[in-house]
């Protein structure tokens, strides 16, 4: 056998190792979900006439009681679970701490399903602590898992110390 047939099969054969790989990885790491921006919370959603505030509360879980900014968020959620969020700017937008991060972790929540029933599926609760500029990653695995399909998606950034949402992600299509 020359130099050429063995090439040749060694390159086929990676060829199909590649194949199989990139095929099992694009199966297992298929999107459910993904949400591109944030809003961050303003804990009043409105007021009645005789000044008595509404609190802002979304799928069962109150806001913090300040309100908060956030520049960017980035969230991938895949069908295994597996969910990577980038956030960049999740800081005090109110209160005499305006402008810090208020020593806050924070962790994910996405709920899917039509309110109120909607069923919440969280990253490790114990959170990622922001860094001083409000700027924080989640690589986590989302417990309970997902359900194969997430209809009308929500996804909640949540302080680790007592649950109250932050900022929301915008879901992307």
């Amino acid at each position: 056998m020359n130099h050429t047939g063995k090439i040749g099969k060694a390159a086929r054969a990676a060829l199909g190792i590649a194949v199989l790989l990139s095929g099992g990885a694009a199966l297992a790491g298929d999107n459910l979900v993904r949400f591109e921006g944030g809003i961050g919370v303003n804990p009043v959603s409105s007021a009645t006439d005789a000044g008595v505030a509404a609190r802002n509360i979304v799928r069962r879980v109150s806001p913090g009681g300040q309100p908060w900014v956030i520049s960017r968020l980035s969230v991938d959620v895949k069908e295994n679970g597996r969910i990577r969020a980038k956030g960049e700017g999740l800081l005090l937008g109110g209160g005499d701490n305006i402008g810090t991060n208020g020593r806050a972790s924070v962790f994910a929540t996405l709920f899917c399903g039509d309110p109120p029933s909607a069923t919440a599926h969280d990253s490790t609760p114990t959170g990622v602590p922001l860094e001083p500029n409000g700027d924080f990653r989640i690589n986590d695995v989302l417990s309970p898992l997902p359900p194969g399909e997430c209809t009308n998606a929500v996804l909640l950034i949540r302080t680790a110390n007592g649950g109250r949402w932050f900022a929301a992600g915008i879901p992307k299509d």
